[in-house]
């Protein structure tokens, strides 16, 4: 079996000073500190429901906007499941999970096979959930996705609340990533013909 699949990512500019660590193996504790209330649940929910151990202190020029914290945050989350994953093998490499939330049901697929892609499929009628921009949600899963060399669909299947959409969206692509990471006692090696990822 896999065991101890951690990373520690920091990343510091003139706009936010960021650290993330990771344990794909957890579940673990998951404390997080953005100063970003909305973002900070929502990260919860990729701790709880990927059943990782999540830590995540992030400063930012939040004066300026919420946009440099959150897709430095991406970043840096993403580099850390990319390191932690190391030269996959053993694992499932793909997940994929579908998620209601009250009105809200969305979709995730996840492939962590080394290839950059987001395509995003959730139309969020709210421009803010309180003071936090709707259109970050993608801004943080482009900078994830790329960071990580992954592959995400994001569907969404039903709803309207924009609230709901997205942490439906959150837990969906959490259950999936906790998928994809998995070990697979079949696999075999590397999940790939080429033999290499």
């Amino acid at each position: 079996m896999i065991m101890m699949r951690t990373a520690t990512i920091s990343r510091k500019t003139k706009e936010t000073d960021i650290a993330v660590a990771v344990n794909l193996d957890g579940p673990g504790p998951v404390r997080v500190k953005t100063g970003i209330g909305f973002f900070n649940h929502m990260l919860d929910l990729i701790g709880k429901h990927g059943a990782l151990a999540l830590r995540v202190e992030a400063k930012g020029d939040l004066h300026v906007d919420y946009h440099h914290t959150v897709e430095d945050v991406g970043i840096c989350l993403g580099q850390a499941i990319k390191q932690a994953l190391d030269d996959k093998i053993g694992i499932r490499r793909y997940g994929s999970a579908t998620v209601p939330m009250d009105d809200a049901l969305v979709m995730a697929a996840v492939d962590v096979g080394g290839r950059a892609h987001l395509a995003y499929g959730l139309e969020l009628k709210a421009r803010k959930v309180r003071d936090f921009e709707a259109e970050l949600v993608e801004e943080f899963f482009r900078a994830l996705t790329n960071a990580a060399a992954m592959n995400l669909h994001l569907r969404q299947l039903a709803g309207r609340n924009t609230h709901h959409l997205i942490e439906a969206a959150f837990k969906a692509f959490a259950r999936a990533l906790r998928e994809a990471v998995a070990p697979d006692a079949r696999a075999g090696g590397v999940p790939s013909t080429k033999g290499t990822l």
